[in-house]
């Protein structure tokens, strides 16, 4: 018989547990939690993995920052970028007019580096630090997109897939504002700054309707994320099987959506050449 995840069960006493540190508040407030918990089971493992995109005078900043407090905290940290992975860099991507905002391509290319970041430090957890407001977000985006089978990938305690790390999120019901307070209670460096991509992303105009809703009738993300965790599709179980036909990567589909990103994008530079 199949086992259903709860969203509490996100981690084991012996979890080697990769944190996907940005840099922000949310990742270096989940990474000062995990490590103090890291202390009162020997048998866990804590590294965390950054994601350098290639987006200048601001990842190099949040890279910085996420170093300085792996090393304040004692924790192994690994660095992957996008150019070495994927050959491109964000700010390449968005030099040239497409179809897709930044963000989408970002989004793609980013879950597939934090994944192959947690498999080269051989970790069986990838937590993320998703926050109430980012999941709120999320439900809406896959709705007003009409992608419902994306909420299944919403569950914040992970599915048990091939090739892919089990990614969890243990910030899921913690509001973005009490994320900050406590970001500024501790007194750690974060990086402020947003990405100078965000603001052409469709988020930003969920993030402001979902903060008008909030502030009139409080409890209006909680209920967003809980009701896409209820409306949750049962995930298409991936088999051994499921490879995509050039990168050899698990996907759903003959070609992965990665690979789909780096064929647009070389016929763009084929053409412009």
């Amino acid at each position: 018989m199949e086992r259903t995840i709860s969203k509490y069960d996100m981690l084991r006493f012996d979890s080697r547990v990769a944190v996907g540190v940005s840099g922000g508040k949310d990742s270096l407030g989940l990474l000062h939690m995990l490590k103090d918990i890291e202390g009162k089971y020997p048998r866990a493992e804590l590294v965390a993995v950054s994601i350098d995109e290639g987006v200048s005078g601001y990842r190099d900043e949040a890279i910085a920052i996420a170093t300085e407090a792996c090393e304040r905290l004692g924790v192994e940290h690994h660095v992957l970028s996008f150019h070495d992975l994927f050959g491109v860099t964000m700010d390449g991507i968005a030099s040239e007019p497409r179809e897709l905002s930044p963000c989408s391509y970002c989004g793609v290319l980013r879950r597939r580096a934090l994944n192959e970041a947690a498999r080269r430090v051989d970790a069986d957890r990838l937590a993320t630090a998703h926050n109430l407001d980012d999941m709120a977000q999320t439900a809406m985006l896959n709705v007003l997109r009409g992608d419902t089978n994306r909420l299944a990938m919403m569950h914040p305690g992970g599915n048990e897939l091939p090739g892919f790390v089990r990614r969890v999120k243990p910030y899921c019901e913690v509001p973005e504002r009490e994320s900050t307070l406590y970001a500024y209670l501790m007194g750690f460096r974060f990086q402020e700054l947003p990405c100078p991509y965000a603001p052409q992303a469709m988020r930003n105009d969920i993030r402001r309707f979902l903060n008008r809703m909030e502030e009139k009738r409080p409890g209006t993300k909680f209920i967003v994320y809980n009701t896409a965790l209820k409306l949750t599709p049962k995930r298409k179980v991936i088999t051994a099987a499921d490879r995509c036909q050039k990168c050899g990567e698990p996907t759903r589909g003959e070609t992965c959506r990665v690979c789909q990103i780096m064929e647009e994008l070389a016929k763009v530079h084929h053409s412009d050449g």
